[in-house]
């Protein structure tokens, strides 16, 4: 018999060889659940931690259920798929991977910046279209890259990602963020700035906030109204940060001049959704973290997370921190030459 079991949802033959390398000297056994709310919400009664997938949410009356839990997972930095409040009541950590995926939404982030500056995606239109002649005039009409100011919503990780890619271009930055010390912006070059401020002085605004209830619809019509007519949005945070119909709005009367979007209020985005039929605007299907290290990167720090809650210590990552000082859990230290492993 297993000495810890962790529940989690799938069809019940998943490799999860890479999660096991960090649980196996555990005695630990992940056991998946395929089907709805009430196949998992019978599971996880004696479970010692879920490790979360996305879907179905992990819900309130699904952490109550799991008497003996200790632990909550995600392999993905967004922690919407579960109710963290409820989890923080039961005094259940929540862990997540918020550094694993950094390089890859910086560089997607600044892929959309310079596309949508240079209207790529319409630029090549032309060219597929035969309408070779179309093309440079139309970028006649827009400043060049250098100079232009670029504002940043939020300043966690990756916008210090994109701060760092978009420096050598010559931006002007700036950055909201109440929860980040200024020296921080200070370090990366960018300007702290109040929220009403970064939206009237940036030419492309780059969203970050993660999908909280703070952050939700943290871009309102209100907000949208007060941007350049020549300025673009770029989203590679969350799409529950922006209220989609505002935006919708704002690109159809020219509030703003346009923008790039790897993630939306409702994914996948509806066949119906008018932000399809818009030139101004480039999409893609909430892929900013994907290469070829994603899978394996995210699952083995999945299982490093859920071995060190399971062994009774910190994990790296919490979302709800604020139990873990009221925890039983040890404060966990990495590995060092000098000091062996962490105890």
């Amino acid at each position: 018999m297993a000495n810890f079991k962790i529940v989690t949802t799938g069809p019940g033959n998943t490799d999860h060889s890479l999660e096991m390398e960090s649980l196996a000297a555990l005695g630990a056994e992940i056991v998946e659940v395929a089907g709805d709310d009430a196949a998992l919400l019978k599971a996880v009664v004696d479970a010692d931690a879920i490790y979360g997938k996305g879907r179905p949410r992990i819900t309130a009356k699904v952490i109550e259920a799991g008497k003996k839990l200790k632990v909550v997972s995600l392999g993905s930095v967004g922690v919407d798929s579960v109710d963290v409040e409820a989890a923080t009541a039961m005094g259940v950590p929540v862990t997540n991977v918020p550094d694993t995926f950094i390089e890859e939404v910086a560089d997607h982030a600044m892929t959309l910046i310079l596309a949508s500056w240079r209207r790529l995606v319409v630029q090549d239109q032309m060219v597929r279209k035969g309408e070779w002649a179309k093309a440079r005039p139309m970028l006649y009409q827009f400043p060049r890259l250098m100079g232009m100011t670029l504002g940043f919503i939020s300043f966690g990780h990756v916008a210090r990602g994109v701060a760092k890619r978009a420096a050598p271009f010559g931006f002007q930055m700036l950055a909201y963020d109440p929860y980040i010390e200024e020296l921080v912006m200070s370090e990366h070059g960018v300007q702290p700035v109040g929220y009403d401020e970064l939206l009237q002085r940036s030419d492309i605004i780059s969203m970050h906030a993660p999908g909280t209830k703070d952050a939700h619809h943290l871009m309102k019509e209100q907000h949208f109204r007060k941007m350049k007519k020549t300025a673009l949005f770029v989203n590679t945070g969350r799409g529950s940060t922006v209220d989609e119909p505002a935006l919708i709005k704002a690109l159809q009367e020219g509030w703003i001049a346009g923008a790039g979007l790897d993630v939306l209020e409702t994914e996948p985005v509806g066949h119906n959704n008018p932000l399809l039929g818009m030139d101004q605007v480039i999409l893609t299907a909430h892929v900013a973290s994907a290469s070829d290290r994603f899978d394996k990167a995210r699952k083995r720090r999945v299982g490093a997370e859920l071995s060190l809650v399971l062994s009774g210590k910190w994990p790296r990552a919490c979302v709800n921190p604020m139990i873990l000082e009221k925890s039983k859990l040890q404060r966990w230290q990495p590995y060092s030459m000098e000091r062996g492993p962490g105890n």
